[in-house]
């Protein structure tokens, strides 16, 4: 944490020693803990503080984009992709009117399926008479064993 050596330690400790006394040392230490232990908790809580901030702030932007996408109109972006200037659409509409105005005339001039003739169907030669399974014997197999 302080990035202290060994060496370090032992002369923080002789000093202590002395300028404390031997008498009083292991109170101070256990008080110096304690605070240690104070302080990490107090990091540790305002580092998850910090943590649950960051996540809020992460949710909201997600919640934002999850409305930003429930009000897409997908039929209107692909379109818009597809066929940015409409000159598709335009095409498909002039030939579906031409292809009407071309089936019309022959509709109504042509009678209907129902009143055509139905052709008889030609003669087709009658099929072959099935064969019959030869009947021979089959070979039985013994089972069991021979004393």
């Amino acid at each position: 944490m302080f990035d202290i050596a060994w060496s370090e330690m032992a002369i923080i400790a002789a000093v202590a020693l002395v300028v404390i006394g031997p008498k009083d040392l292991p109170r101070v230490l256990k008080t110096i803990g304690q605070m240690t232990a104070k302080a990490r908790a107090m990091a540790r809580e305002f580092q998850n503080s910090l943590d649950e901030l960051a996540r809020e702030a992460e949710l909201e932007s997600l919640k934002k984009d999850v409305e930003q996408a429930a009000g897409l109109d997908v039929a209107n972006e692909i379109k818009a992709a597809v066929d940015p200037d409409g000159e598709m659409a335009k095409t498909i509409q002039a030939t579906e009117a031409e292809m009407a105005a071309v089936a019309a005339p022959v509709s109504a001039a042509e009678p209907a399926a129902e009143s055509l003739p139905v052709p008889e169907p030609a003669n087709t030669p009658e099929p072959a008479p099935a064969l019959e399974p030869e009947t021979a014997p089959m070979p039985v197999a013994k089972t069991g064993t021979q004393a």
